[in-house]
């Protein structure tokens, strides 16, 4: 038999062998294919109501402003009586691009205006911190002309104390709260003919005048007839002492000379010690260093 004759058996067997198993494949049955599984059905959309809450950390003491509040998404499920909300009505979320510009211009136009329940807390100070993003709440903040508005303002360690001013002892009336002074006494000698005039303290605040404590729109002024400073502890007794010995005179510091904590005039600080001495009868006040 020849090598072409072998050849072409060769080929006429393999074709047969890819035939029967082609053959084979379209003759078994197909398996069933497994049903595709049922899409679990989304929940459906939470309510949302707009809360206020605050835009940073806040600590004790900060005043509050517009830029320092926002209105943030929350459940309504989730609402505490306490948070103030836009008054709007609940609506379910969209996390669409016209939410976000919905939100962004209402935000906007409260950093701008103070419009709503926001302008309600514009200027009030914080009496307990706030976290970033903690809903704004009436029981940790304080407005002017509440109960503990003054003992919020006060940094720690300083005491308010009351002074009697006029137009003349005050600077005309220029005196604002906010505004820094010197602290001056002027009183009468031993012998009733000539008088001293001492710098008691320097560049105390003044934290209000009479029960204002911030001045009115456009105000240049403010007659009072008390006004009531910042003070450290430790010298509180400098006022009072000034306050029984004569006129108390308050000199105003420029903003150009603002720096620098509240300190002791140079005849306070001499003024550590006095003793009062009795002879025949007249008494007499010697000071000691």
């Amino acid at each position: 038999m020849g090598a072409v004759r072998i050849a072409i058996i060769a080929t006429a067997a393999l074709a047969a062998i890819v035939l029967a198993f082609v053959v084979r494949g379209m003759v078994a049955p197909k398996r069933p294919e497994a049903p595709a599984p049922a899409a679990a059905a989304a929940p459906p959309p939470r309510p949302m109501a707009q809360v206020l809450v605050a835009k940073r950390d806040l600590p004790v003491g900060a005043r509050l402003a517009a830029l320092d509040m926002t209105w943030q998404a929350w459940p309504v499920d989730a609402l505490n009586p306490n948070f103030i909300t836009d008054g709007a009505a609940a609506a379910p979320v969209d996390p669409g691009a016209k939410q976000v510009a919905q939100d962004t211009a209402r935000a906007a136009k409260d950093a701008v205006m103070a419009s709503g329940p926001m302008a309600a807390f514009d200027g009030a100070i914080v009496k307990e911190a706030f976290l970033q993003g903690e809903p704004i709440v009436a029981r940790k903040v304080v407005r002017g002309g509440q109960s503990g508005y003054m003992a919020v303002v006060l940094l720690p360690g300083m005491r308010a104390m009351s002074v009697p001013i006029s137009a003349e002892t005050a600077a005309g009336g220029f005196i604002l709260p906010g505004d820094r002074v010197d602290v001056l006494q002027s009183r009468p000698m031993m012998d009733s003919k000539t008088f001293t005039t001492q710098t008691l303290m320097r560049n105390l605040r003044v934290l209000a005048i009479d029960q204002k404590t911030q001045p009115d729109k456009d105000a240049q002024s403010i007659v009072g007839a008390v006004a009531v400073l910042e003070v450290p502890a430790a010298d509180a007794e400098i006022l009072a002492k000034g306050k029984a010995q004569g006129e108390m005179i308050l000199s105003l510091r420029s903003y150009a000379d603002l720096g620098g904590a509240a300190s002791r005039g140079v005849a306070a600080q001499r003024a550590q010690v006095g003793l009062r001495v009795i002879r025949a009868g007249q008494t007499s006040e010697v000071v000691t260093p």
